[in-house]
């Protein structure tokens, strides 16, 4: 039986100063313990990760990445940065989980220095961003039973076609993408759907419904393929959020704490939203810890036993949110998101392809589009540059995610735009040769 062992994966290897620690096994080999062993929800590109350090990743076989995908913007401190390394196995050393029935001494220092970062009066921690973009449903419900008055099992929380906010029952049945609702249902009732970045669509849904408690959408969809909305659109959402009596929601999972090159992008229009779920980049790609956050009068409707979660605020995960968050700040990522997004904007508008539709983005969270008429996708152009050392992934069919961590410099965006550069050569040959057949 093939086992992929060989005798030079047994060794180390030394790039750009970093150790690539390798398994003795090959990418195949583990690629097929996978196959056989693992469920098969995702489909991964074919390469074998084992180490990460700042803005790169290496695989089994000791090869070098750019991480372009950042951990769907879990990394943005960059992999394994060593203050929130150091913080998370200090942390461990002493006490991990103690659970919710007791109170830690790390839980209020984090949730008071965040809230004062962004504003907020309270904080409700949980783990992953499914989670907290629930936690913000429940609290936005509750809200409308209790202070806007909504009948009993009436309210509901719009939300806008192109979204993804999870892959839980509720958050399947609240999207229009037939991957995660085919064959799932039942589904969660009291999610209308609307067009993203369509204040009118906005407007009628509000003056139609007068059950609404909420409204919950992505300030830049990322998942969409980073679909940035028109100027003004989350004032504009906010005003009549005001008018109609409304929590404006926000879902910063993967737009917050620096990725657009402001702390949230919400400060690009400098709105407040009522609720804002966070998470990913919250522990620097470290382990999963999430939550929401709003005012007094709107969290304290929640009472002890409406809600929680046995990991939520546990005191490794509240003890390296506080440092991965301090890290973001004391190192200006944000500031650095943000000049070296507009250098980044300016190398991929210099990409010159037939197969290329546009480039879009904020900061750091960008994305480049294929041609839809093509005989290639996005997915061939991730495969293409997986093999030229650069890692990312096709959002749909058609986009491409670019969205590196926010330590990058000017020198490394340009060595990675030339790499897609060549990328798009090599997918222009693809599509002739598809062509021809």
């Amino acid at each position: 039986m093939q086992l992929g062992l060989t005798k030079t994966l047994a060794k180390t290897q030394r790039q750009s100063g970093v150790r690539a620690f390798t398994t003795g096994y090959t990418n195949q080999a583990l690629i097929d313990k996978d196959h056989k062993y693992c469920a098969q929800n995702y489909k991964p590109l074919p390469v074998v990760l084992s180490k990460g350090q700042g803005l790169y990743v290496w695989d089994v076989e000791g090869k070098r990445y750019f991480d372009f995908l950042c951990g769907y913007s879990s990394n943005n401190q960059g992999h394994c940065h060593p203050k929130i390394i150091k913080e998370f196995v200090e942390q461990a050393q002493k006490i991990t989980l103690p659970s919710r029935a007791f109170y830690n001494d790390q839980m209020g220092l984090t949730a008071e220095y965040l809230t004062k970062l962004l504003g907020y009066e309270k904080f409700l921690p949980m783990n992953t961003g499914v989670e907290a973009c629930e936690t913000a449903v429940k609290i936005a419900r509750r809200w409308g039973y209790v202070v806007k008055k909504i009948p009993q099992d009436k309210a509901e929380v719009v939300m806008a076609n192109g979204n993804f906010w999870g892959r839980s029952i509720t958050a399947s049945g609240a999207c229009d993408d037939p991957s995660r609702y085919t064959n799932f249902g039942p589904f969660t009732p009291g999610f209308p759907l609307i067009p993203y970045n369509d204040i009118a669509a906005v407007k009628k849904v509000f003056e139609s419904n007068p059950n609404i408690c909420g409204i919950m959408f992505e300030p830049i969809q990322g998942e969409g393929g980073v679909i940035v909305p028109d100027a003004n659109y989350l004032k504009n959402v906010k005003e009549l959020c005001k008018k109609h009596n409304v929590l404006m929601m926000l879902d910063e999972v993967q737009t917050g704490f620096g990725r657009t090159g402001k702390l949230m992008a919400s400060d690009w229009e400098g709105v407040k939203p009522d609720i804002v779920s966070v998470g990913k980049a919250l522990s620097g790609g470290t382990m999963p810890v999430s939550g929401a956050f709003c005012d007094a009068h709107i969290m304290d409707n929640i009472k002890p036993g409406d809600h929680g979660s046995t990991f939520g605020g546990n005191p490794l995960g509240m003890a390296v949110a506080r440092v991965a968050i301090q890290t973001l700040i004391e190192e200006r990522m944000v500031e650095n998101a943000l000049a070296m997004g507009d250098v980044f904007a300016e190398q991929l508008e210099s990409i010159k392809s037939p197969l290329m539709k546009e480039t879009r983005g904020r900061g750091l969270f960008r994305a480049i589009e294929v041609v839809s008429d093509a005989k290639v996708k996005g997915d061939d152009l991730a495969y293409i540059l997986m093999k030229k050392g650069l890692l990312t992934k096709a959002s749909h069919d058609y986009s491409l995610r670019l969205a590196p961590a926010l330590i990058i410099k000017e020198k490394e965006i340009v060595e990675a735009t030339n790499i897609i550069k060549e990328g798009f050569q090599e997918l222009e040959k693809l599509n002739k040769e598809r062509s021809q057949l």
